[in-house]
């Protein structure tokens, strides 16, 4: 079965085509065995190239401990430049279906070259049911959580996915092992939610380190940087269009006039090979 390796800012995919490979029955299990960095590839997720009946194609995402993901920022951007340079697309703007609805990836070219992807990451919701987040108020805005041994006050957002961010002063003295689990899998994300820890530079500029949902720690989230804008703005702490320093790298996130969330960042080709091993294979 080939594969390819893409990573978007430091959030890396193995991406199988299963326009062009017979895939595996179990696709999850195989993802797991997969993404293990020790004894397979190595990836934060699986996306599997799909045909689509409601879209110009159809992107799986699957995530490194096995679970399946709605969507995913860094990893559609990474689909967006396969599908292109495969030869599915034809048009550097498209549509794609996903869990989480049609998303439209726009490609970025220079000489014909793919320079980067902007992709319309659609409508937020800061609605508790939508997120979706136990409560008794409507929305989750700068609310306390009680997590361990602290407090946080957090803000949630549906970005296709959930997300929870924390706004501190300093995200390198967070603990991120510690509150990053806590807050993924506490009682009142019943769907458990990724984390965000959050540092405002200026109204234009952030810093953020992410506790991926199913994946832990990671290098970059797009759809999470796409909800931390959001809740910045919501929180007046920036405007609504501001540069994200992640740990891989930077994002370019803008809510505009019609409610629509861009994000813009780069997807890097890493390699490309075979897997040989069928017990990775499930």
């Amino acid at each position: 079965m080939r594969f390819t390796k893409y990573h978007g800012i430091g959030n890396d995919f193995i991406i199988i085509d299963g326009i062009r490979e017979k895939l595996p029955s179990q696709i999850k299990e195989t993802a797991k065995a997969l993404c293990h960095r020790n004894f397979g590839i190595g990836g934060d997720g699986l996306i599997v190239v799909l045909p689509s009946e409601r879209a110009d194609i159809r992107m799986q995402i699957i995530n490194s401990d096995g679970s399946e993901a709605e969507m995913c920022g860094n990893g559609i951007r990474c689909f967006a430049r396969y599908v292109y340079e495969a030869g599915h697309i034809k048009q550097p703007k498209f549509t794609v279906e996903t869990l989480a609805g049609i998303m439209i990836p726009e490609l970025i070219l220079e000489k014909g070259i793919v320079n980067g992807v902007t992709v319309d990451m659609g409508i937020p919701s800061l609605k508790r049911a939508d997120v979706p987040m136990l409560g008794d108020t409507e929305q989750a805005i700068n609310v306390p959580l009680e997590v361990l041994d602290t407090t946080f006050s957090i803000t949630s957002v549906l970005m296709g996915v959930p997300h929870c961010i924390v706004f501190v002063d300093d995200v390198s003295k967070v603990d991120l092992q510690k509150y990053g689990p806590a807050l993924e899998t506490h009682a009142a994300y019943p769907r458990k939610t990724n984390v965000h820890f959050v540092q405002v530079i200026n109204e234009n500029e952030m810093k953020m380190r992410i506790w991926e949902r199913g994946a832990g720690i990671t290098l970059a989230c797009g759809t999470g940087a796409c909800g931390t804008l959001v809740a910045a703005a919501v929180n007046k702490k920036t405007g609504k269009k501001a540069r994200i320093e992640l740990p891989g790298g930077i994002l370019n996130i803008e809510w505009a006039e019609n409610n629509h969330v861009y994000m813009t960042g780069p997807a890097e080709l890493v390699f490309s090979g075979e897997v040989l091993d069928t017990s990775l294979i499930k």
